[in-house]
């Protein structure tokens, strides 16, 4: 369970991201394309997804904002690593506010060891924001994976009134894996 007293992240835009980042880093961060094809292929196909969590719960003010809800509002959360390997490469916090998700008949429980992302992509009613980047708090990560800096981006897809925002933080074994020097 995430730490919601720590300072909220920082989304910074495109132009915002520091100068002497990595270009291979800033290719993974602003790919606009599906994590889940890029990271199958880098796994050449050992990809697996890994639910951690999946359930009603109040979403950050971060998210709200993003959302264009009320803070406080009441969201499906679904937590997830996807796997390289049967290791752990990316953690992944993917929301939805509760009223919309509802009115939309999209049911986000079903997913199971499935992606969240794969299903964005290949759903063509969902248009992709624009992708945001942090350095990821330490403590909104789960206990075995908690590290600081490290790198997440995040964008919402909509359909309609639906919104479905996806965060996704780069661990260090995607980094050691893909021989990107992330830090």
């Amino acid at each position: 369970m995430s730490d919601f007293s720590s300072p909220l992240p920082r989304w910074l835009a495109e132009d915002q991201l520091p100068a002497n980042v990595d270009p291979a880093v800033h290719d993974w961060l602003f790919d606009q394309g599906s994590l889940t094809r890029r990271l199958t292929a880098l796994a050449e196909g050992a990809f697996s997804v890994e639910p951690l969590c999946e359930e009603w719960q109040v979403l950050r003010d971060d998210e709200c904002a993003a959302l264009g809800v009320p803070n406080g509002s009441q969201g499906w959360v679904r937590e997830v690593y996807l796997h390289g390997h049967g290791q752990p490469w990316v953690f992944a916090r993917s929301v939805a506010a509760r009223a919309a998700l509802e009115a939309s008949g999209f049911d986000l429980a079903l997913l199971g060891t499935r992606s969240l992302g794969e299903l964005l992509f290949s759903d063509s009613a969902f248009r992709r924001d624009v992708i945001e980047i942090c350095l990821y708090p330490a403590p909104f990560l789960p206990l075995e994976v908690r590290r600081t800096l490290l790198w997440g981006r995040r964008s919402c897809f909509r359909r309609g009134a639906l919104g479905v925002l996806v965060a996704e933080v780069f661990l260090p074994r995607l980094w050691r894996a893909a021989g990107v020097d992330a830090l």
